[in-house]
């Protein structure tokens, strides 16, 4: 996760009027026109920004961009003003550069009411027992179990945990972890990751720089960008992203819950097979 560290009083859960909104909003509000759907800002404007109402920038700058893009609604003051059936969200563009974007649709969150399928659980106790928080747990579940196997039906290999690196028109960017993987055709993918715990939800902006970092660091493989979240009673929800003019989307969401093998009755069995293709 990118770093969230800075002045605790500047937290953006700290009230409506908090200090991060009210820098946002007037720095929107001096930029936007009506019928506009791209309001483009720097670093360098939240500065002057916060100089302008007389308020203490947190340490860590980029925490200001990082909690409305990731972590928390932006002000009403600015969603009010986003084109009929659209919202905005922020998008890297650049080193120190970015815009407020209108898209239809800023985050995916898993579809309640789905079936559930039930895979023996490979984790170490180890793992369980000493696994710190829930989007680490969530890597480890997944990596132990092949889950990402299981959903893509490509055989996987982790590449590397914690991905930043720096995409040109982007900036820097992060990815939770970066599969590559082979198919029974020979065609070979990479598979960026992205996990989420609780309530939290996949964001356009992390996806869309998914394929950016796919495009640009693994040119010759089939990009396939997924997704992964805990959901209640231990269901883990799986997603693959695709995109296309209109945006990212879905292209497939599927949910598991991990089980001692005893737990898994012939019945269910049977039921699985009968999802084999004819």
């Amino acid at each position: 996760m990118a770093d969230q560290s800075g002045d605790a009083e500047l937290a953006p859960d700290s009230g409506p009027t908090n200090r991060y909104s009210k820098i946002l909003t007037k720095l929107f509000e001096d930029r936007f026109q009506p019928g506009r759907i791209e309001v483009p800002f720097s670093r360098e404007n939240i500065v002057e920004t916060a100089r302008d109402l007389k308020i203490k920038l947190p340490k860590n700058l980029g925490d200001v961009i990082y909690s409305f893009r990731f972590r928390t609604e932006l002000p009403v003051s600015i969603s009010s003003k986003a084109p009929t059936g659209m919202v905005w969200i922020i998008r890297p563009a650049g080193r120190g550069k970015y815009n407020f974007y209108a898209t239809k649709i800023s985050a995916f969150g898993p579809r309640h009411g789905s079936s559930v399928t039930k895979v023996p659980d490979s984790t170490p106790g180890l793992i369980d027992k000493y696994s710190v928080g829930d989007e680490q747990a969530l890597l480890a579940k997944i990596r132990y179990n092949r889950l990402v196997d299981v959903f893509t039906g490509i055989t996987c290999y982790s590449l590397q945990s914690h991905l930043r690196t720096y995409i040109e028109d982007l900036g820097q960017i992060e990815t939770d972890e970066v599969y590559v993987g082979l198919d029974r055709t020979g065609t070979q993918y990479v598979l960026p990751m992205q996990a989420k715990g609780g309530n939290d939800r996949h964001n356009v902006v992390q996806i869309e720089s998914d394929f950016a970092m796919c495009a640009s660091k693994f040119p010759g493989l089939v990009a396939k960008p997924v997704g992964a979240q805990f959901m209640e009673d231990d269901v883990i929800a799986m997603f693959e992203f695709s995109s296309d003019p209109e945006g990212v989307r879905v292209a497939l969401e599927q949910h598991y819950r991990l089980v001692r093998p005893n737990e898994l009755t012939s019945e269910e069995l049977a039921s699985y097979r009968s999802r084999l293709p004819r």
